[in-house]
Parts: C-alpha cells; sequence; structure tokens
C-alpha cells in the first residue's frame, strides 16, 4: 500500500557563485530566488526555465544575509564589510547603502509592513532601520558578544536575537524593551527565527542541537539532537507542522513538530550545508552550502491532510513496535536523541484527530478527580492549540486542492519515517541557464 507522506523530491539545482553560499530567501512570489556568498555577491534565480540569474556586485566582503522585503520590491542584503545595502531585485541592480555598525553584519530582516530592517553585527548591538527615511529608529544593546542573528515576529510585535554570550533575547517591537533573557545551556546559537504562530522560537546551536522555546511561558519545548556537527541555519514551513535544518555535518533535517520526532535526512551537498529556507506557500524549499550550489527541492511531504498521515502511521504500526518504544522512529535508529515535551504529543493528537465514539464513552467514565487533573493540563496547552489552529487556517487560506508533483526519479533509501537522498542526484536534476547582469 503506498503512503500518503510523500519524499521530498531534489527538483533543479543553480551553479553561479564562486565561494560558500551564506544565505538563501524566496521571493513571496516564490518565483525567485535569492543567494548571498563569501564571493562578496549577491545573486537572484529566477524559478522560469530558461531565464537568466542576475548577480549584483557592491559589497567589499563576504555576504553574510539576504531577504526579500513582503512586496518583493527591494531586496536587503548584509555583509562582513560592516554596511546593509537593498537592492531593486532587476537587471540594473540598483542598491542604497545602509553603514552604521562598527563590525561585520550579521544578519538582515524586514518588519511585516515591511517600513522597518532589523540588522545584527559584530559590535554587539541590534539596529533597528526606517527603509523610507533609510536611518536609524534605535540601536539596542543588552548583549555582550557578536550578535549572529536577529528576526521580527510575523505578527511584528516581538524581536528576537542570539548572540555568541550563549543568550537569546525576546524584545518588545513598539517599546524596544528588553522582554525576557534564554540562556543556552550548551554552545551559542548561529540563527533563530520565530515559528509561523508567533507562538514559540527555534534556535540552531554550535553544539548540533536544534531547541524550540515557548516564549509565552519561557519554557523549553523540544530539543532535538539529530546533527553530528554544528546547525547553522533553520526555516519554519509555514503551516508549522515541519522544521527544516541545515547543518555542517552536510545533511538537511526535517523535524516533525506535531510528533516531536525526526522526521527525514537528505544528503545532497557536498561539504557543509549553511543554509535554508521554504517558499512562502510551502510548495518548495532550498538549500546550499559549501559546493557553491543552490539546491531546489519539492516539499511533497506536507502536501497531504496530515491527520491522514497520522492515522495512517498508527494503523501500520506493529505490536512488537509498540512494545518496543517506536522502534522504527529514526531517531531509535540512529542512536540520535530527541526530548520532547509529554504535553506536546497529547496536544498535536488532540488537535489533528476527533475523538470516536468509543473514545468519547471512555472519557464520561473517568472519576471527577482525574477529569480535574486532566482539565487542569489542558488548559496548560494554548500555545500547542494555537500552532495547529495556525496550521488549519494557513491551509484554508491556501484554498486549493493539495496534489502530488511527481514521484521521486528515482528509488529513496526509506524506512518509515527516514529518507536518504542518492549523493549522486545531481545527475536526476535540471541546471539552469546562468547569466549575468547588473553592475560588475
Amino acid at each position: 500500500m503506498s503512503s500518503a507522506l510523500d519524499d521530498p523530491t531534489l527538483e533543479r539545482n543553480f551553479k553561479g557563485h564562486r565561494d560558500a553560499i551564506t544565505s538563501l530567501d524566496f521571493s513571496p512570489s516564490g518565483k525567485q530566488i535569492a543567494s548571498g556568498s563569501v564571493d562578496a555577491c549577491v545573486m537572484v534565480w529566477n524559478m522560469k526555465p530558461q531565464s537568466r540569474a542576475y548577480r549584483f556586485t557592491g559589497h567589499k566582503d563576504a555576504v553574510t544575509c539576504v531577504q526579500f522585503s513582503p512586496s518583493a520590491h527591494l531586496l536587503a542584503s548584509s555583509s562582513r564589510d560592516k554596511t546593509v545595502r537593498l537592492w531593486v531585485p532587476s537587471v540594473k541592480g540598483e542598491s542604497v547603502l545602509f553603514r552604521a555598525h562598527t563590525g561585520s553584519v550579521r544578519s538582515v530582516c524586514f518588519s511585516a509592513d515591511g517600513q522597518s530592517l532589523l540588522t545584527a553585527s559584530d559590535d554587539q548591538s541590534i539596529k533597528l532601520w526606517s527603509v523610507h527615511r533609510q536611518k536609524i529608529i534605535c540601536t539596542l544593546r543588552e548583549h555582550n558578544n557578536w550578535v549572529r542573528c536577529a528576526r521580527f515576529s510575523p505578527d511584528g510585535q516581538l524581536m528576537v536575537s542570539v548572540s555568541d554570550d550563549r543568550t537569546v533575547k525576546l524584545w518588545d517591537a513598539s517599546s524596544r524593551q528588553l522582554i525576557h533573557t534564554f540562556c543556552e545551556p550548551g554552545g551559542y546559537s548561529s540563527y533563530v527565527d520565530f515559528h509561523p504562530s508567533s507562538t514559540c522560537i527555534a534556535t540552531a546551536s554550535s553544539d548540533n542541537t536544534v531547541r524550540v522555546w515557548d516564549i509565552r511561558t519561557h519554557t523549553l519545548l523540544q530539543h532535538y539532537q539529530v546533527h553530528s556537527a554544528a546547525v547553522n541555519a533553520l526555516s519554519f514551513h509555514p503551516s508549522g507542522n515541519h522544521l527544516l535544518t541545515a547543518s555542517s555535518d552536510s545533511t538537511l533535517k526535517i523535524l516533525d513538530l506535531l510528533e516531536g520526532r525526526l522526521l527525514y535526512t537528505l544528503h545532497g551537498h557536498q561539504g557543509s550545508a549553511s543554509c535554508v529556507s521554504f517558499s512562502r506557500s510551502g510548495d518548495q524549499f532550498a538549500s546550499a552550502g559549501s559546493d557553491q550550489q543552490v539546491m531546489v527541492w519539492r516539499t511533497n511531504f506536507d502536501s497531504v491532510d496530515y491527520s491522514r498521515v497520522l492515522q495512517q502511521k498508527r494503523d501500520h504500526r506493529t505490536p512488537s513496535a509498540q512494545a518496543s518504544g517506536a522502534a522504527g522512529d529514526p531517531e531509535s535508529r540512529s542512536g540520535q536523541k530527541t526530548e520532547v515535551s509529554p504535553l506536546l504529543g497529547v496536544s498535536a493528537e488532540r488537535s489533528v484527530r476527533e475523538p470516536t465514539p468509543q473514545q468519547q464513552t471512555d472519557a464520561d467514565g473517568v472519576p471527577a478527580a482525574l477529569t480535574s487533573t486532566l482539565q487542569h493540563i489542558i488548559g496548560q496547552l494554548d500555545v500547542l492549540t494555537q500552532i495547529t489552529k495556525h496550521a488549519s487556517q494557513w491551509r484554508q487560506r491556501r484554498g486549493k486542492n493539495f496534489t502530488n508533483w511527481r514521484k521521486p526519479r528515482k528509488t529513496l533509501e526509506r524506512n518509515q519515517t527516514q529518507m536518504t537522498m542518492c549523493p549522486h542526484a545531481k545527475h536526476h536534476v535540471q541546471s539552469c541557464s546562468l547569466g549575468e547582469a547588473g553592475p560588475q
């Protein structure tokens, strides 16, 4: 019987950078991908077949981060040359220079309305800019080491930053006041991002771990130890169900946030994987790294009703697997660990599957004391309920039937929930023709 859960498939790759790629971002329409590289260039790749790519030059040192504005009319880039540039992503490649930091600028991020820009730097500061006035609004100085990344929340109300001082700081975007500081127990985080619901954040750490934090109760929700080297970047699927990570161990990992486990391991990059990004629609994701190429993948695994996937996994689970404690889980087979709040599994299961009549009858027979305890537990699940609610709303807004886009061109090594991409996948993908435009 074929599974409702389809494997990601590698669609194409882009080559043109002359050094390691450090950052990726899809345009809001999904028709373009921007990339920044150690070669000091910004490139814009067009997804339409046979379309030319744009190469933008202007930075004097490595480009560390790129991001499209919400309207896609602008493209921001940060660099080790201590500057930020705003580009018009067209053939001319015109740009405006922002200069204020005294150290390398590590990240750049647009606000949801596109009016503000947030930058993080090795000068231990975070700066908030007005895009139209091209001036600094304020400077935040609470970190005492390099600030690796700073991001706006999707709802525009919060900001988050991570630093080599091993802290994660949460800020109020309106008052610019520090709300809370999370302390990393291991290494420092090099990347952070908000869940689409703006209720959680995820951090990618130098100690090979990924952590998901609840920003309402200021607690750790999930802790994944699935990589064998530093985690460099991550990206939430727009539905909020999955988290994509990139690591120096050359792999990409796809984490199932509802069940709290590793879902896929993707191989394809030769050397460190430094950046990943989902498209705004979630149908595709891109990855890049030290091998100087951008890989574009078809998502597939979140293009079906998730409740069907969970039900099918339970229906096909053998008694022996149940007795051994999820012997088929990828983390069990590989010896890698995943620590998950036990409440997460309860909340996820409740949110995606309606109770059967038998389950309702059983619930009616529960003693009052136990019922009271269960009600108290359920009352603590607001954040996780919001996550699954966001996923449902996201699917409704898309307003279309999900279909499987294509079958994998080559049989993938997959045991229930883990997939390994053939290392020679480059022979099965298309290459986009590359041209250069803009100032050289």
